[in-house]
């Protein structure tokens, strides 16, 4: 993620923390000193932060960890002052496996909660939902407390939070995995109008927690219903097959007439004899080029160094996830060893529309010597 710092690894995972945390840790620092004029009172509030967080970092790994289990890798997690990020690879579609992964997160907070309440001895000081209690009790009273507090946010059935992944594993064991991510959400979006006007009567902090959820929500199962669509195409079924490509030797000038003449936003760069394409440059950089050069410059001195590869036999839904977690704006698409097109979200796109089309026709599907996408497997 981006802005973020990389504070360390564990078990071969990487954690960052957003700089937003930083503003976070600060504020609740400069707010306990303002009301007690207190260095200790100051540090001892940042400390609740940092030991909060790592709790919640512990959730996150737990998330992890069980997912390495069925051979899921996460790529990292981040700290948010909203919470934390696992970003797992990928969701396996297995129930059973899901229903595990989410139930993992709430388990690491109850084994947590269990220890400071019963081997630790620690006890709540006052009604759980006192939130004045966060703020002047006891510091383990308070992790205890907030704990308890995660284990029962995360259980609400609602994506993005563990308790609507747990339901929609439940539901897929009886109904189709996007029938069942659909249901899901549609059950999370109607809580989050509960929310909505809870918060309105009582609480506001409800009405921002029922616009997260919704988004949440709908954004999952677009995702996952996205991820059906691609099943069993490959990257060839979508790759762009006519496009220009640049010489480092040529000018950002030619470069910009050809993004004026055209629809390419991005252009693939090599040598005269080369099969693979060693760069790229990308509508960014050539803007940023002609700012600093002018129409003179040379694309050399502006194109990306690499442009990443995917096999033009290569699962279409993969290709898609590197696209979506490397920033990326394409893939050269290569066939051994030689570049046979390119690959951008913006491709994908249209092969979805095509294909969505083409179930609504009753006429047959083209044969395979369209140029932009390609017809279907």
């Amino acid at each position: 993620m981006s802005w973020s710092l990389k504070i360390g690894r564990v078990a071969g995972i990487p954690i960052f923390v957003h700089w937003t945390f930083l503003i976070l840790l600060g504020w609740i620092m400069l707010g306990q000193w303002g009301q007690s004029r207190d260095a200790t009172v100051a540090l001892a509030g940042g400390l609740f932060i940092i030991t909060l967080f790592a709790c919640v970092v512990l959730h996150e790994l737990g998330h992890a960890l069980m997912a390495k289990r069925f051979g899921v890798e996460t790529s990292a997690i981040t700290l948010l002052p909203i919470g934390g990020v696992a970003s797992l690879q990928r969701i396996p579609e297995h129930p059973v496996q899901e229903l595990l992964i989410a139930a993992a997160g709430p388990m690491v907070n109850v084994v947590i909660a269990a220890v400071l309440y019963l081997a630790l001895g620690v006890r709540f000081p006052g009604t759980v939902d006192d939130a004045v209690h966060l703020e002047q009790g006891d510091f383990w009273a308070r992790i205890l407390k907030v704990n308890v507090f995660l284990v029962g946010f995360n259980l609400i059935p609602a994506f993005p939070m563990d308790g609507g992944r747990m339901l929609r594993a439940l539901l897929a064991m009886r109904l189709p995995y996007a029938r069942a991510t659909r249901l899901a959400a549609s059950i999370g979006q109607a809580l989050a109008i509960g929310f909505a006007f809870l918060g309105y009567s009582s609480n506001p902090m409800l009405m921002l927690i029922a616009l997260f959820v919704w988004i949440g929500a709908e954004a999952e199962a677009r995702q996952v219903e996205d991820r059906t669509a691609l099943r069993g195409l490959r990257v060839r079924d979508a790759m762009l097959t006519e496009f220009h490509a640049l010489k480092p030797t040529d000018t950002l000038g030619h470069a910009a007439d050809l993004l004026l003449a055209g629809t390419q936003h991005d252009f693939p760069v090599s040598s005269p004899g080369e099969t693979r394409f060693r760069s790229i440059l990308t509508r960014a950089d050539l803007m940023a080029g002609l700012a600093a050069s002018g129409r003179e410059g040379t694309v050399a001195g502006h194109a990306r160094t690499e442009l990443p590869a995917v096999e033009v036999a290569s699962d279409l839904a993969e290709a898609v996830a590197s696209l979506q977690e490397g920033q990326l704006s394409c893939l050269q698409v290569t066939d051994r060893d030689r570049t046979v097109g390119l690959l951008s979200l913006e491709n994908v796109g249209e092969c979805l529309l095509v294909r969505s089309a083409l179930r609504g026709s009753d006429s047959a599907p083209p044969g395979p010597g369209r140029r932009l996408i390609a017809a279907e497997a």
